[in-house]
């Protein structure tokens, strides 16, 4: 087996919450040193968010800072500065998803860093940007959802949209920024200079409309919410059955033939598969309430996996609409490894989401915990060559702190 492609990277993870937590493990998994930066106390904040374990730990912190080394430092104390600017230069990465400006004043923006490693690859993660007009303004991922168009488009016509339930501002950003570093540290190869790469949440969101924009500056059509189907794209939707819900794509023209012959053949109305109306995109989304009629009840009155079954037989795309259980269960997700087991000294077995990157000749699978606040204080410490007792006196006056040490 290879070494994982970006084993010898050190990187400085500042971040916090989702975004930038999010690089952070995606570079760890591809073999990167992650050290996790965080505030004395409290820590990340993502550490009492959502299905918290204990005063420490959540299954949120759990799943997005595995496989990182931890720190806790006090930045207002010179010597916790110190100890960040030594870090800082020895890393080739910095990783930040605060407010534009707000790490300057702790002598962490990027000109003062860039300044002492000149080929740091230094990556911010923002709600709008560090340029334009908004931004100085805060923001999280559903801000950028509503104002991308994208949550407008979605949910039943006439009603509010519904929270999309999965942070796609956050995570579709982060692969972005994830993208954008390997790019950097590519480039640096030959240029021996990091740069300033500034992603922002709203600008990722707009770049993921795949037909929205197109369909208003080409002709002057704006994106509605549609409900359960896609009326230019007949037939492709969510259908009730019988005990629960499925996704049909028979869109394309040979599938939507296949798929019309079989509802006929299954009790659907004679002509239904030979009705040339139907042949085409055009004619469907045309006689899509036609359509409709007839597939709506037809699915209806079968159970999700005789539908499934029967469309399985003639290749027309399927799938049963599923809970986050039988999701973990799936013979799919299990043979491509995608839950993650780990041991964790205090929760026993975890189990979490693994990330999708599969290589055929090494292995990405993260392995180790994510840290305790201030876990790795000593060793960083140490491997940046402060002494044992500027270390000693570091953990005893909480420059480094860790809660195993200063709160006991």
């Amino acid at each position: 087996m290879q070494a994982r492609p970006l084993e010898g990277i050190r990187v400085v993870d500042y971040s916090h919450f989702l975004a930038g937590p999010y690089v952070g493990r995606c570079l760890a998994a591809l073999g990167a040193e992650v050290i996790k930066v965080e505030r004395p106390g409290t820590g990340d904040a993502g550490r009492q968010h959502a299905t918290v374990l204990d005063d420490e730990q959540s299954g949120y912190f759990l799943q997005l800072n595995m496989g990182k080394r931890g720190v806790s430092v006090n930045m207002k104390d010179p010597r916790g500065k110190a100890f960040m600017q030594r870090l800082c230069d020895s890393a080739d990465v910095f990783i930040e998803n605060y407010r534009p400006g707000a790490l300057d004043k702790l002598g962490l923006g990027y000109a003062e860093l860039s300044t002492r490693n000149p080929g740091l690859v230094y990556c911010s993660i923002s709600a709008y940007g560090h340029t334009g007009p908004d931004a100085h303004r805060a923001g999280f991922g559903l801000i950028a959802e509503a104002k991308s168009g994208i949550m407008q488009m979605v949910g039943t016509p006439g009603e509010r949209p519904p929270l999309l339930r999965i942070s796609l501002g956050d995570m579709y950003t982060g692969i972005h920024a994830v993208a954008a570093i390997n790019a950097a540290l590519l480039g640096r190869v030959k240029s021996q200079r990091g740069q300033h790469i500034d992603m922002a949440l709203y600008d990722t969101l707009v770049s993921m409309h795949e037909y929205a924009v197109q369909c208003y500056t080409l002709q002057g059509v704006l994106p509605e919410q549609t409900g359960h189907d896609m009326p230019t794209s007949t037939l492709y939707g969510v259908f009730r059955a019988a005990d629960g819900d499925l996704v049909i794509a028979a869109q394309v023209d040979d599938a939507w033939k296949r798929f019309a012959a079989l509802v006929e053949a299954h009790g659907g109305p004679a002509g239904f598969g030979a009705d040339t109306r139907f042949h085409a995109g055009t004619g469907r989304n045309a006689h899509r309430a036609k359509i409709l009629s007839v597939v709506e009840p037809w699915v209806a009155a079968r159970s999700v996996a005789s539908v499934l079954e029967l469309l399985d037989g003639i290749d027309v795309p399927c799938a049963k609409v599923q809970r986050i259980d039988e999701v973990l269960t799936d013979p799919q997700i299990q043979a491509r490894g995608m839950v993650v087991e780990q041991q964790h000294p205090r929760y026993g077995t975890l189990r979490l989401p693994n990330l999708p990157f599969k290589f055929s000749d090494c292995d990405t699978t993260v392995r180790d915990v994510a840290p305790d606040l201030g876990q790795h204080n000593a060793e960083v410490a140490r491997a940046l060559g402060f002494s044992p007792d500027e270390i000693r006196a570091m953990q005893a006056e909480g420059v480094l702190y860790s809660k195993r040490v200063n709160d006991d």
